[in-house]
C-alpha cells in the first residue's frame, strides 16, 4: 500500500532521530496525555521536508489515509507531522473533507492540535465554501464535545476584517457560562485576534456581556 510506504519513511527518519531524554519533559509538557519520540521541533522540520521531498506527496490530491495513519500512530510526532500536510494542502480541501476535519478534532484531543486545525484547515474550507458554517460548524458550538466546541469559537481566528462578527459574538454567548478552561480561553482568544481588526466592537461586546475573568482578560490584552 503507498500510504504505509510513505510512512515506512518517516517511521525510519523519526526513529533514527528518537531521543529517549528530551521525550520525558516533552510528554509532561502535554500532562502526560500522548507519549513522544523525543524529536524536538527544529529536527523535526528537517526530517518532514525531507519526508516530503522524497515522496512527492505534495505533488499529489489531499490524501486522507495518509493523515488517518499519522493519526492513529502513538508518538505525537506522526500527529505534528499530520497537521504540518494538512497545512500544506489546505488549497487542495474540499467540502467533503470538513467531517475528517471534525474526526481528527474529537480523536487524541487536547490543544496542540485543535488549535492547528480549527484556524487552518477548518477555517479554509469555511471561507471556500461557506455553507458548511451553517450545515456543521454552527452545530459544534453547542456540541457536547469541548473540542469541537473551541474549535468552533476559533475557525475564523485567521479571517481579521472578513470575521463575521454576528457569528463569533453568537458562538461565545452561547458557551460564556462554561467553567470551562480550554472554552474560556478559546473565547478570549477570538476576542483579541478580532480586536485587532476592530478594537471598538470588541471593547463594547465586552463591556456589554457576562464573560469568564479569563475570557475578557485575554480579549482585552490589545484594548486601551
Amino acid at each position: 500500500m503507498v500510504v504505509t510506504s510513505n510512512i515506512a519513511l518517516l517511521i525510519k527518519l523519526f526513529g533514527d532521530n528518537c531521543n529517549k531524554i528530551e521525550a520525558e519533559p516533552m510528554k509532561n509538557y502535554m500532562k502526560g496525555h500522548f507519549p513522544f519520540l523525543g524529536i524536538k521541533s527544529p529536527l523535526r522540520k528537517e526530517l518532514e521536508k525531507q519526508f516530503f521531498n522524497e515522496t512527492g506527496i505534495l505533488k499529489e490530491p489531499f490524501n486522507r489515509e495518509l493523515v488517518a495513519e499519522l493519526w492513529g500512530k502513538n508518538e505525537r510526532e506522526y500527529q505534528y507531522t499530520a497537521l504540518v500536510y494538512l497545512e500544506k494542502m489546505m488549497n487542495k480541501l474540499k467540502k467533503d473533507d470538513l467531517p475528517f476535519m471534525e474526526w481528527l478534532i474529537t480523536t487524541k484531543s487536547w490543544w496542540d492540535t485543535v488549535d492547528a486545525i480549527a484556524p487552518k484547515p477548518v477555517g479554509k474550507i469555511a471561507e471556500k465554501f461557506p455553507e458548511v458554517v451553517g450545515e456543521m460548524i454552527d452545530g459544534w458550538a453547542v456540541h457536547d464535545n469541548m473540542w469541537l466546541r473551541r474549535a468552533a469559537i476559533l475557525f475564523q481566528l485567521k479571517y481579521k476584517q472578513k470575521t463575521n462578527e454576528e457569528r463569533l459574538y453568537h458562538y461565545i454567548q452561547q458557551n460564556a457560562e462554561s467553567k470551562e478552561f480550554f472554552i474560556q480561553k478559546a473565547i478570549g482568544w477570538a476576542l483579541r485576534e478580532y480586536s485587532k481588526s476592530n478594537p471598538a466592537s470588541v471593547k463594547q461586546f465586552i463591556a456589554s456581556q457576562s464573560l469568564a475573568p479569563l475570557s475578557i482578560r485575554e480579549g482585552s490584552k490589545y484594548l486601551d
